[in-house]
């Protein structure tokens, strides 16, 4: 109950309230209108009709006159008298009528007369987004040491935006990066002080300036904004070392090269500043004396240069410390190596050595017998240090690699056979080492290699078979003829000796009646031999060398017994007892001419013309009578016998054969003339 007597007390105050307010506005003695209108509109734009918010006809503003008494602002508004409708006189710019207030309304007072009336008008001047931020500088230079840590703030000055509220600047942007970013600390009344906070430490070496933007932006809508360049410049410290522009440092130099020859150029940057980033160089250390004879460095360009002489052979390779250091209070120092390769130029010939050597070798070594192992170094190294090694190809000889490397082996490339080769028993063989150097480089070794003798040749007869003539009459004991034999090989394998073979077969028996001497081969007859016995022979020689063992060849030998006249013609008819050949031929008297009288046969032992014989008459009673055949022996008549032919002929026959001292025999035919019945009875 308490509670509703409370609550109608307390809306009967309000209502109160209400009515002694409304009863002041329409008494006329005072009043207020407002009126909002925004900066910059055209001249002219109406603000507000005062007469209808005051409930004021156009017959209640007949003949009064109304117009604006005072104000804030001097002809900023304009009020039609005939009508009571307030407008903009002339353009506003709420920034210099109000400057930085937050907020800007201009008080007006009008008077309206006949009666007096004083009204009072208050037209806020609303902000629009018509200014960008400003900052007071285009460009700003920040210095900032490169020792400087995350999170150090440097404050920067903030951009004026002459429009309010949320026309005022509302935030800061900064252009992106890794180093910096913006932090805003907000003052009040629009206020907003940027600060670039450092985030990640700066390092000059990488980059030793940075270019930022830094965007002041308001809250309009499409929003304003404006930009300061701000460089920072990063103050050095020395904390980098020389770094060598080379990750490696590999050269290659050929030995004996001149002094002063510059082997390689170190070339190490310090990305600090000043003397911190100026750089010396030096050995390090760790180099030796020998290697410091051998090089110079420059301190200042870094040229390693030859001090001493290069020789491959001594050592292929080098490894030089170098050292850079920069000029810092207190130094920093990188150390690195340079390789160097020493590259074998062709400056040594090869070396042969004769490790293994048989001065001698038999003939009969089959081929790829070893005869002297050959030992070949160079001291250069890679083509330079490649030997071929050879021997002339009109030898039978060859060079064989062997397993072990540049070893050869000196070998037999074809059978030796020093009897058909010329009897060629000495070589002198020319081993020739040739690297593979540009120009190549040689040398030479002679050997002499004897090829020793071996019973591997028969003796040979000179003629296979011999055919020898022998004339008989032949003195016993003297030499009839003789054989001879070679042998290719030498000394004892080259002796020969001879032997008639003695089988004892029947025929064979005449090689007892012959004899050779066995050293040369002269064959002698120790017996005189007759053609007429014993015309021709065979018998076999054997020729046997000395060696061991011996080898032997044998020949046959062809015998022809010469013929010789040692034989007179014997005479076979006519035949006597006393040796005397003498015939009685009978013939009748009246035979032809032309009539076979008989025939003087005869022979001889010997041939040829030996044995070759002729008929003569040596003597004759009638020539006229008798013929005879040279040839045959045949005696013929010539004519046919008269009365006074005698009755019995002698006729003389010489018989004689044609050798160089002809022998003969004689034979004597009588020839008796008979009747031919006598002739009839004789031959009967």
């Amino acid at each position: 109950m308490e509670q509703r007597e409370g609550k109608a007390r307390k809306d009967r105050r309000c209502w109160f309230v209400f009515i002694i307010v409304l009863v002041i506005l329409c008494s006329g003695a005072f009043a207020q209108i407002r009126y909002s209108i925004s900066e910059e509109v055209q001249d002219g734009t109406i603000v507000g009709n005062i007469a209808k918010d005051l409930g004021l006809d156009k017959s209640a503003l007949t003949g009064r006159g109304y117009r604006i008494v005072t104000g804030s602002t001097e002809s900023l508004f304009q009020v039609n008298q005939n009508d009571g409708i307030l407008y903009v006189k002339r353009r506003i710019d709420r920034e210099e009528v109000c400057e930085r207030s937050s907020a800007c309304t201009i008080n007006l007072k009008t008077v309206l007369e006949n009666p007096l009336e004083i009204h009072y008008v208050a037209v806020e001047i609303l902000d629009i987004n018509d200014h960008s931020p400003v900052f007071p500088e285009k460009e700003k230079r920040l210095e900032i040491s490169e020792s400087a840590l995350p999170g150090a703030r440097f404050q920067l000055q903030a951009a004026r935006d002459p429009d309010v509220g949320q026309f005022a600047i509302q935030q800061y942007k900064l252009s992106h990066n890794e180093y910096f970013r913006v932090e805003v600390k907000d003052r009040g009344k629009d206020q907003k002080i940027p600060f670039l906070v450092l985030q990640k430490q700066l390092d000059r070496e990488t980059n030793e300036k940075h270019k930022l933007r830094l965007t002041a932006v308001d809250g309009g809508k499409p929003a304003k904004s404006g930009d300061i360049e701000i460089t920072v410049d990063v103050l050095d410290i020395n904390d980098n070392s020389p770094i060598y522009s080379h990750y490696d440092y590999s050269v290659t130099l050929n030995e004996n090269t001149p002094l002063g020859t510059i082997v390689v150029q170190v070339n190490a940057i310090d990305l600090d500043d000043g003397p911190n980033g100026d750089v010396v160089y030096s050995f390090g250390k760790s180099i030796n004396q020998k290697d410091l004879n051998l090089f110079a460095i420059s301190p200042l360009t870094g040229e390693l240069s030859v001090k001493g002489l290069i020789n491959y052979e001594e050592r292929e390779k080098y490894e030089i410390e170098i050292q850079a250091s920069d000029k810092g209070m207190a130094p920093l120092t990188t150390e690195k190596s340079v390789k160097i390769k020493i590259v074998d130029l062709n400056d040594n010939a090869p070396e042969i050595e004769v490790t293994s050597f048989s001065s001698s070798i038999p003939e009969d070594s089959r081929p790829g017998t070893t005869v002297a192992l050959i030992s070949v170094n160079d001291l250069d190294s890679g083509l330079n240090g490649k030997v071929i090694c050879f021997v002339g190809e009109d030898v039978p000889f060859a060079l064989s690699p062997s397993l072990q490397d540049k070893m050869f082996s000196l070998v037999t490339k074809s059978p030796l056979d020093r009897e058909k080769q010329e009897k060629q028993s000495q070589y002198e063989l020319t081993i020739t080492a040739k690297d593979a150097g540009q120009p190549p480089l040689s040398s030479e070794k002679t050997i002499s290699v004897t090829v020793s003798d071996v019973n591997d040749n028969r003796p040979e007869f000179s003629l296979s078979p011999y055919t020898f003539y022998v004339t008989e009459g032949n003195n016993p004991g003297a030499s009839v003829f003789s054989v001879k034999a070679s042998d290719r090989d030498e000394n004892d394998n080259a002796r020969i000796s001879y032997h008639i073979v003695r089988d004892g077969s029947e025929d064979n028996k005449v090689t007892s009646f012959l004899n050779i001497n066995s050293e040369n081969g002269e064959i002698l007859a120790l017996k005189s031999f007759d053609f007429e016995t014993l015309k021709t022979f065979q018998f076999q020689v054997v020729a046997s060398d000395s060696g061991t063992p011996s080898l032997s060849n044998n020949v046959t030998v062809n015998v022809f017994i010469l013929d010789q006249n040692d034989n007179a013609p014997v005479i076979l008819y006519p035949l006597s007892s006393n040796g005397s050949a003498q015939g009685v031929e009978e013939i009748p008297r009246n035979v032809n001419a032309g009539h076979l009288v008989t025939k003087v046969r005869a022979y001889d032992a010997d041939i040829g013309y030996n044995g070759w014989l002729l008929f003569s008459l040596q003597e004759v009673t009638d020539h006229s009578l008798f013929a005879l055949d040279r040839y045959t022996g045949q005696i013929r008549t010539l004519r046919s016998f008269t009365e006074t032919d005698e009755a019995e002929h002698k006729l003389v026959i010489l018989v004689k054969d044609n050798g160089n001292v002809s022998l003969s025999a004689t034979a004597t035919v009588i020839v008796k003339l008979v009747e031919p019945k006598e002739a009839f009875a004789y031959e009967l």
